[in-house]
């Protein structure tokens, strides 16, 4: 198989070679035709090779977790539970400020609490525009 990668690879930067010392009047549809249709066949073998080592490495990682899993059991060990992927902020640990994260119960209650500080205040300040319409009103109308 690596043969055919080899060849397919160094048979088309040949065959490009060829055509521009050659006449150019020879370079027909035809010779287009088989260029497309090699590299077609060149690109499959690629992505059939990457395939197969994709799947080479799933089953070595597989096996991998077997063998961790056995060490786990023969030693009483737990394994860690996936809590860091919830956790997007988990890899920030080393932040130059090393300050600690907000968990998003926080952060709502904090959003909570910065809408009521903006509901007081438009409350106070319409308490108080009402207030200074009624002197602006008491002032105006003498009531007796």
């Amino acid at each position: 198989m690596a043969a055919f990668v080899a060849k397919q690879m160094v048979g088309s930067k040949l065959n490009a070679v060829k055509g521009a010392v050659g006449n150019e009047e020879e370079g027909t549809s035809e010779d287009k035709d088989a260029a497309d249709e090699e590299e077609q066949e060149r690109l499959e073998a690629l992505r059939e090779a990457e395939e197969r080592r994709k799947e080479k490495h799933r089953k070595m990682e597989e096996e991998r977790e077997k063998m961790r899993q056995e060490i786990r059991d023969k030693y009483g060990i737990k394994k860690k539970e996936e809590v860091q992927q919830e956790d997007p902020f988990a890899d920030m640990e080393g932040s130059s400020l090393n300050r600690k994260r907000k968990t998003p119960a926080e952060l709502a209650a904090e959003a909570e609490a910065e809408d009521q500080d903006e509901f007081t205040k438009l409350k106070n300040s319409l308490e108080t525009q009402v207030n200074e319409l009624k002197t602006t009103i008491e002032g105006k109308c003498n009531l007796q």
